[in-house]
């Protein structure tokens, strides 16, 4: 069986311009970039989604998050930014290693990366909520 390429990548075996990393992460820049300094967030361990990640890798994720955002503002004046995790192929993941992106927005940056709206669905919030309970 071939090896994950994002495992591939926090072990080394394959080079990736690498922003930081940890003993529970790696971070890099993506080779396929929405907007510049468009990174990925990954733990180190193999897990295929976020429904199978570790609560303790999570907060790893969260922090690493925190650190680049921090850095990419003060580095580099980046302000703007969106995180975004798909998990489940229904929600377009395309590499079955958790992950997180990190996009950097700009005004007028032409990026179209928005959830659209669905009006009818306020309309069962109430419903919702009970089978939550």
């Amino acid at each position: 069986m071939k090896e994950c390429i994002f495992c591939s990548i926090a072990s080394e075996k394959v080079g990736s311009h690498k922003i930081y990393e940890n003993e529970h992460v790696f971070t890099f820049l993506d080779n396929t970039p929405s907007s510049e300094y468009h990174t990925l967030v990954i733990p180190k361990a193999h897990y295929n989604n976020i429904f199978d990640t570790s609560e303790k890798d999570l907060k790893e994720i969260a922090s690493a998050i925190k650190y680049i955002t921090t850095m990419y503002k003060e580095k580099l004046g980046i302000e703007n930014v969106q995180i975004i995790n798909n998990s489940g192929e229904d929600a377009q993941q395309e590499v079955f290693h958790t992950h997180f992106h990190i996009i950097p927005r700009h005004k007028n940056d032409g990026l179209d990366i928005h959830q659209i709206k669905d009006p009818k669905i306020k309309d069962k919030l109430d419903e919702l909520m009970l089978k939550l309970k």
